[in-house]
């Protein structure tokens, strides 16, 4: 495995305009220093009929350890946890994570645990995120759910570079905070905002989304926003025309359940013949990550002909 990594870009999203009231420096430690300037490399190449985590870079505090081989439904499937020593995203953070799968290579990107962006009073976090993916290859990228907590703001900015002929699903599921946390903190988070992009590898734009969320500026849960739901989930598949269109005639849609266990759920086709953008409403998490599973399962399916295993009994 590589132990050298030429350095990543130095906190480009510094400069969004919805994080220039968030310019002072955290009391103990300025933003970007040691412990706070994380970086991930992770490099897939496939080696005869399995794909190889190839080329792995880490700096603390994110982390990961090794490619394990647990998924039933794909066992030569490299399943990689992305894992955070910090305990969280915190005040002055800048993360940053390249995710590179060569030609025919597959691969299962997650992390151990959701990701807690903690409590802040001075500055900010941000996290840039550039994916490529080469020809034929086929990746899932299914972190568990965001939650930010009281105050916090928080910019990320995430990339998708991929071959006509690749397959990227791409998720997040964002949580209205700690909901159940002493009296509650729903929508009591300063900034959210995430920009993805899709792109060519010969450059070309295909699309861009760009969500910021301001609940101290907007109420988050009116007609036309959350509409009254909790939890959102935004699942982004980058894939040829032929697959989208199977994909989207089976992806579950509508409203299901009743009481904290529904959920909204509607699809949409990116421009450009890009693939699919799908969304989901709900009032907490677990019905809303069924959704995002359901749809996975047809991705899956359609793509290398596997099914999802079962969940493990924890999740």
């Amino acid at each position: 495995m590589s132990t050298a990594a030429p350095a990543p870009p130095r906190h480009p999203l510094d400069g969004l305009p919805q994080l220039a009231d968030y310019q002072d420096q955290p009391a103990q430690q300025p933003a970007g220093a040691v412990g706070k300037d994380a970086y991930l490399r992770l490099g897939f190449a496939r080696r005869g009929e399995r794909t190889v985590l190839a080329d792995l870079h880490r700096r603390a505090p994110l982390l990961v350890q090794q490619a394990l081989y647990f998924d039933e439904g794909m066992p030569d499937l490299p399943c990689v946890f992305m894992i955070s020593t910090s305990g969280g995203i915190l005040q002055g953070d800048r993360y940053a994570v390249d995710i590179t799968l060569d030609p025919g290579a597959q691969a299962h990107v997650t992390t151990q645990a959701a990701t807690k962006i903690q409590q802040m009073d001075a500055n900010y976090a941000t996290m840039v995120q550039d994916i490529t993916l080469a020809a034929g290859s086929y990746l899932e990228f299914l972190p568990d759910p965001i939650i930010p907590y009281r105050d916090s703001r928080y910019a990320s900015r995430t990339r998708l570079c991929v071959a006509a002929d690749a397959t990227a699903l791409y998720a997040e599921i964002l949580l209205p905070g700690r909901k159940h946390h002493r009296d509650g903190e729903i929508f009591a988070y300063r900034l959210y905002s995430a920009a993805v992009q899709g792109v060519r590898p010969d450059g070309r734009e295909l699309f861009a989304e760009n969500l910021v969320i301001e609940p101290g500026t907007w109420p988050v849960d009116a007609p036309g926003l959350m509409g009254g739901y909790h939890v959102l989930a935004n699942a982004i598949l980058m894939t040829p025309p032929e697959t989208a269109a199977r994909v989207a005639a089976q992806a579950p849609v509508g409203h299901t359940g009743t009481g904290d266990d529904r959920t909204a759920t509607g699809i949409s086709v990116l421009p450009n013949d890009a693939g699919l953008i799908y969304k989901v409403l709900g009032m907490e998490t677990e019905p809303v990550r069924a959704q995002v599973r359901a749809f996975w399962s047809v991705v899956r399916r359609e793509v290398t002909g596997n099914e999802v295993p079962d969940n493990f009994r924890w999740r």
